[in-house]
C-alpha cells in the first residue's frame, strides 16, 4: 500500500506542474502560432488545428519521458 501512496502523490504533482505549465504556455507568444499550424477562417467560420505545435510537443515530451525513464 504504501507503494500506491508514493504514485498518486507522483501523480497529483504532476498534474499540478501540466496545471503551472499550461497556465505559462499562454505567455509564450510563438507557441500556437507555428509555420505548419493549420489555420481557416472563411467569413464567421474558424477552423484552427496546431499541427507543428502538436508535432514539437510530442517530441520534446517523449524525450524528456525517454531522459526521466532511463533512471
Amino acid at each position: 500500500m504504501n507503494d500506491v501512496g508514493k504514485i498518486l502523490i507522483a501523480f497529483g504533482l504532476l498534474i499540478a506542474l501540466v496545471g503551472v505549465v499550461l497556465v505559462l504556455v499562454g505567455r509564450v507568444p510563438w507557441l500556437g502560432r507555428l509555420p505548419g499550424d493549420i489555420h481557416i477562417q472563411r467569413g464567421n467560420w474558424t477552423f484552427y488545428f496546431p499541427l507543428a505545435t502538436s508535432l514539437l510537443l510530442s517530441v520534446v515530451l517523449t524525450l524528456l519521458l525517454y531522459v526521466l525513464g532511463r533512471r
